[in-house]
C-alpha cells in the first residue's frame, strides 16, 4: 500500500488513542525521530538510541518502571497495527486520473474507507 496512505492511517489511528496513550506513544516516537534526524548513519543512530534511550526518558517523564514502559509501548504498537490492518482491508481505491487532465503523467486515486 502507498507509504503516504499508511502514514495518514497511522496518524489517524494515533489521534484516536486515549490522551494518556497518545501522549506516551508520541513522546517515544518523537524522541526516536529527533535522534534519527541527528544521526548521519545507522550506526550513529543506534549509538544515540543507546545513549539517549527514548524508553529511559519515558521512565522519568511518565514516572513508570522501565518494564512497564516497554510493555505499554508494545501494547500500543500492537493495537495500532491491528487497527491499521483492519482499515487497510476496507480501503477501496477509485481511479480519478481522467478527471484531472492537468495532472499530466500522474495517476490520481481517491481512497474510500
Amino acid at each position: 500500500m502507498n507509504e503516504r496512505l499508511m502514514e495518514f492511517l497511522l496518524r489517524s489511528e494515533v489521534a484516536k488513542l486515549p490522551d494518556d496513550k497518545r501522549e506516551f506513544y508520541q513522546f517515544i516516537v518523537k524522541t526516536e525521530d529527533r535522534l534519527a534526524e541527528k544521526a548521519e548513519t545507522v550506526d550513529e543512530f543506534c549509538q544515540l538510541l543507546l545513549k539517549h534511550s527514548p524508553f529511559h526518558l519515558a521512565v522519568s517523564r511518565f514516572n513508570l518502571p522501565y518494564d512497564q514502559v516497554v510493555r505499554w509501548m508494545e501494547e500500543i504498537d500492537g493495537e495500532l497495527h491491528e487497527k491499521m490492518e483492519a482499515r487497510c482491508q476496507k480501503v477501496e481505491w477509485i481511479d480519478y486520473t481522467n478527471h484531472f487532465p492537468q495532472a499530466e503523467g500522474k495517476r490520481i486515486f481517491l481512497f474510500m474507507n
